[in-house]
């Protein structure tokens, strides 16, 4: 049912935690499925140097939050603004149909990390 690379990265999973000060969080979920995520970011200037995750679910969703903070590591905020729920679901080797929601709410993690960093650097302009 699940590929080798979603297995991997259910029972190992990368980057689990979250940052005391970090500089961007985004939640995402779906409380009919009760999946749910909480993604923190560490940015320098316009690339992700950190990520880490709290994520509630099935292996899918876990494994989702897991390669998420892998793909994003290293990208320009342009770059990971492009993660879309297919890019999460190809990165794993694919997902069941039923757990296409697990790639999506990993997307909307990032998504909302990235706004969430948006509306703070505006906060601090004069």
């Amino acid at each position: 049912m699940y590929s080798a690379e979603v297995l991997d990265h259910f029972q190992s999973p990368r980057n689990v935690g979250e940052y005391t000060e970090p500089d961007a969080v985004g939640e995402a979920g779906n409380p009919v499925n009760g999946n749910s995520m909480k993604l923190f970011l560490h940015i320098d200037g316009e690339r992700i140097t950190g990520a880490r995750f709290r994520t509630f679910g099935c292996a899918a969703s876990i494994a989702a939050s897991s390669k998420l903070t892998e793909l994003i590591i290293g990208q320009t905020i342009e770059e990971a603004d492009e993660i879309r729920n297919d890019t999460v679901a190809r990165a794993l080797g694919g997902l069941p149909a039923t757990k296409m929601h697990c790639s999506a709410m990993a997307a909307d993690g990032v998504h909302a990390a990235l706004s969430d960093y948006k509306r703070r650097l505006e906060e601090t302009l004069p």
